[in-house]
């Protein structure tokens, strides 16, 4: 039986991401055992290529499916993450899902010791500006979004690329009338209301801030952290463009 090696799931993924081709899961998927591992293998890739070298991540996704799934986090690349209104050019992707979401930026430093007693309440007093987002969904894997669920976290939870709309001074939002639409190329718009899978994006937002301290870093000022879809994944393709405004907040949008 093959060991658990979280580094020749990152060695994998690193090829895929230089060849820009896809993987089969099945060769892979007996060898993360954990999320531990899972993200192991996404700090392996990302020091492989240097993404972080110099500063912490600037960027995160954090999200699950509900508050009873496990809550998963990834940084981004730096390199794909983009003003709005934005053009994807030649950026290389496998997929085009779309996923509408809140980002929320902090306006202070969190340390371990800070994130170890933050509830949802204290961490909000720490957020000072929030922005639509557009995250742009892809994977490493043939399988995609169907790929196992260590795998898609080892490849950044399916991360493609991230739009960012403008920033607007965090206020407090009634979360459970919060309107989204989706508009992406010919299709017809998508609408939802207080659809949020954790309720509030705020929600999660304490333990993505444990996880990105648990080895004693702290989260500087002006860190952002897109908090996870309010309309599922939707399907899109090369040459859409799409559009994501959320009632009293603003929009996003970029052309695949």
């Amino acid at each position: 039986m093959t060991q658990c090696s979280p580094q020749h799931v990152a060695d994998a993924l690193l090829a895929a991401r230089q060849q820009h081709r896809t993987l089969q899961s099945a060769d892979h998927s007996h060898m993360l055992n954990s999320a531990d591992d899972a993200y192991d293998a996404q700090a392996a890739v990302a020091r492989q290529l240097g993404w972080f070298d110099i500063n912490f991540p600037r960027y995160w996704k954090s999200g699950g499916a509900s508050r009873e799934s496990m809550l998963t986090h990834a940084p981004l690349p730096p390199k794909g993450v983009w003003r709005s209104p934005a053009s994807a050019g030649d950026f290389p992707f496998h997929n085009r899902y779309i996923e509408a979401e809140i980002a929320l930026r902090l306006g202070q430093d969190v340390n371990a010791q800070d994130a170890a007693i933050l509830d949802e309440a204290s961490t909000i007093s720490r957020i000072d500006a929030m922005a639509v987002s557009i995250e742009i969904v892809d994977s490493r894997w043939i399988e995609g979004i169907s790929a196992p669920p260590l795998l898609r976290l080892a490849d950044l939870q399916s991360h493609g690329a991230l739009v960012l709309g403008d920033w607007q001074p965090w206020s407090a939002q009634d979360w459970s009338q919060q309107t989204c639409r989706v508009k992406i190329g010919q299709q017809p718009v998508v609408e939802q209301s207080g659809s949020h899978p954790l309720g509030r994006p705020t929600w999660g937002l304490p333990a993505w801030l444990r996880h990105a301290t648990r080895d004693g870093a702290t989260v500087p000022a002006g860190t952002v952290v897109t908090t996870g879809t309010w309309v599922g994944i939707l399907e899109a393709h090369q040459g859409d463009h799409v559009i994501v405004s959320f009632d009293g907040i603003g929009l996003a949008e970029v052309q695949l």
